[in-house]
């Protein structure tokens, strides 16, 4: 099943861009938002209660697909509604849970059931299994992504540019990962390192979610693989501090009001990408590494932030390429089994080639 139309749920900034790319790689677009937006999109929008689960089906049905950029809570009723329908479905979720769910309903679906196409997990997922793949044997994979301010301020050197119900869940739910052959679960912002990207020093640590499906693909075949944020330095002693100290682990929403009221987003970010994959071949044992900064460009004549079009050019790019036959029309889609090559030719994921710092 092709796709021609196309519903993108959530007009935020991510859902926003990722409706203007599909428009330019020629997708009959519907935006469908709860609210009136502030700019009117250059596409058809609908408004439309998307947390009322029972009308979602007769909702989705006209379109082809669907692509939600909503907050993950509203995820496992989009893609339970998706599969009533028979759509193919996409997602930036990084939510475990959510995944398990749409997982579940891929074993009996007519489409494409395609969660986490975001940056991480996502295009990062893509990159390792690449520079993974020119090994005979690979010894280890680590994956550390960070989206930041250019220009840092305060200790926390952080500003909100994502979701923050995204990153307070990042910071405290348990972290999987393959240790010396074992596949097991960690505590988040823990295991922290130093390292370089364009000579900025950075520090990375434990968080949830970034691997998506990498665990359960690499298991039995790697000693080593874990996904780490990064952050500049002195961050993760602070957000230790502020979590489990002053316990706002508990009180997750508040933590994500303060967060955000202290260090709202910014238009000038920053997304380093550093991953590397050790291995042998032909007896050598070796090292590959992909280590980008990307940083906002124009798109359409609008000015969009790297983090929100370095997520909405992965998940348009896996569109593009379902759309076209390039990967499987129906059931799950694990992001690592994405050809890193043919990724890299569509329209919008050559901005990831063209755009790298």
């Amino acid at each position: 099943m092709s796709i021609e139309k196309i519903a993108v749920l959530g007009l935020g900034k991510v859902g926003s861009l990722t409706g203007r790319m599909l428009t330019n790689a020629g997708f009959q677009v519907t935006g469908i938002e709860t609210r009136q937006v502030v700019r009117t999109p250059p596409f058809e929008m609908k408004i439309a209660d998307l947390g009322k689960t029972e009308d979602l089906p007769a909702l989705l049905e006209p379109y082809d697909a669907v692509i939600s950029c909503l907050p993950y809570a509203l995820n496992k009723g989009i893609a339970t509604a998706a599969h009533q329908v028979g759509q193919h479905y996409f997602d930036l979720t990084e939510d475990v849970p959510t995944t398990q769910h749409i997982r579940e309903l891929a074993e009996s679906a007519q489409g494409v059931m395609a969660p986490q196409c975001g940056l991480a997990p996502g295009f990062v997922g893509i990159v390792a299994a690449h520079l993974a793949g020119q090994f005979a044997e690979v010894r280890g994979v680590k994956m550390r992504v960070g989206a930041l301010p250019q220009h840092p301020t305060g200790h926390l050197g952080y500003a909100f540019n994502w979701s923050p119900e995204g990153v307070v869940n990042e910071y405290l739910n348990d972290c999987e990962v393959i240790e010396e052959g074992q596949r097991k679960w960690v505590s988040p912002m823990e295991w922290i390192e130093t390292l370089y990207v364009g000579g900025v020093k950075l520090e990375a640590f434990t968080t949830s979610g970034g691997l998506g499906t990498m665990c359960e693909t690499f298991e039995g075949r790697i000693e080593n693989l874990d996904y780490k944020s990064m952050r500049y330095p002195g961050h993760v002693d602070l957000m230790n501090f502020f979590f489990h100290e002053l316990l706002m682990r508990e009180r997750r929403e508040l933590a994500g009001q303060i967060l955000t009221n202290a260090k709202p987003p910014v238009d000038d970010d920053v997304v380093y990408v550093h991953v590397s994959a050790e291995g042998w071949s032909a007896g050598r044992l070796n090292r590959k590494e992909f280590v980008r900064a990307y940083y906002p460009i124009e798109i359409s004549g609008t000015p969009w932030t790297a983090i929100s079009w370095t997520t909405s050019a992965s998940a348009c790019a896996v569109i593009e390429m379902v759309s076209e036959g390039k990967l499987p029309l129906r059931g799950f889609i694990k992001q690592e089994e994405i050809p890193f090559e043919a990724f890299l030719q569509t329209p919008t994921g050559k901005l990831y080639a063209d755009a790298a710092g």
